[in-house]
């Protein structure tokens, strides 16, 4: 499968009581795809998936595929810690009909590289459903390196990589050495750091998968779309447009500025689930008037 173009990591929203907000996360489908998105993810980590149980994980992903009928691309989160779980929250996703799997590295066990392949690998052969490797080294303790990488991108089924380090240099190495292999059109890199989706789509990659995509997704979709059209003066001002929302967007633990600002947009998102909680008052602040400089509130 191509991944290409703009994928929102969406929040979960919950209601008063602490439960899914079914209404309002079809709502939020709806606004988003509006927006002209090529994808939505599901019961990922910004849908805060360390914090919702299985029940509420398929039900996610029930309510994704469900409101979405075909419109954009469809992307569930189904990573863990443990390959079995993982495995068994994967297949839920191929039989609930989604187009995707996004799968984060396992955490805190830090497998080793070979680990890393077998894990995607047992995943891949035993789901009819295509997989994105997601490497956030920062919150998992796992990095996927370059080498495993391409390792990934020889497995049937596993079609692309988020990619999250924080390196540009690092998506530059993957992309070269995937041409080495003849593997660059089999294989997408997508930007997992909204502020440096730029210059990743610059070296290499197809598009982004974006939390800040939540609060401002009609600019990133511009800004990836005029990239995709070789269009990098538009995609520059965007980009800088864009870059003191995003960091604001990530001044706290992700995704609790998200749904702060979504909350303060009149969307809906609802309270965090512990342990997660309200932002310092410093850190509202230099969110609102983001959110104010770029007319959003």
């Amino acid at each position: 499968m191509n991944f290409e173009g703009t994928y929102v990591a969406m929040v979960t929203p919950f209601t008063k009581e602490g439960c899914i907000d079914e209404e309002g996360f079809r709502s939020n489908i709806n606004y988003l795809i509006d927006k002209g998105v090529n994808g939505l993810v599901g019961a990922g980590t910004t849908g805060e998936s360390a914090t919702i149980s299985h029940e509420e994980h398929h039900r996610v992903i029930e309510i994704l595929v469900d409101e979405v009928d075909g419109r954009v691309e469809t992307v569930a989160g189904t990573g863990s810690n443990a390959t079995s779980e993982a495995l068994s929250l994967t297949k839920f996703a191929a039989d609930a009909g989604a187009d995707a799997a996004l799968l984060i590295t396992p955490y805190y066990n830090k497998p080793q590289q070979h680990a890393l392949v077998d894990h995607y690998g047992s995943i891949a052969e035993k789901c009819d459903i295509p997989l994105i490797a997601y490497n956030v080294p920062s919150r998992t303790g796992s990095n996927i390196e370059v080498d495993t990488a391409v390792e990934l991108a020889k497995i049937d089924g596993v079609d692309a990589i988020k990619e999250a380090s924080g390196s540009v240099d690092k998506v530059s190495d993957i992309y070269r050495a995937l041409c080495l292999e003849g593997l660059e059109d089999d294989f997408n890199i997508l930007s997992g750091e909204d502020s440096l989706t730029l210059p990743i789509m610059a070296v290499g990659g197809t598009g982004v998968i974006s939390a800040s995509a939540n609060i401002d997704a009609k600019r990133m979709v511009l800004m990836v779309d005029s990239i995709l059209n070789d269009d990098y003066t538009r995609a520059l001002e965007l980009h800088y447009e864009m870059l003191d929302l995003i960091r604001a967007l990530f001044v706290e633990s992700n995704p609790v500025p998200v749904k702060t600002a979504m909350n303060l947009m009149g969307l809906p998102a609802g309270p965090l689930r512990k342990p997660l909680c309200e932002m310092k008052e410093e850190n509202l602040e230099i969110l609102k008037k983001a959110l104010k400089d770029s007319e959003l509130i």
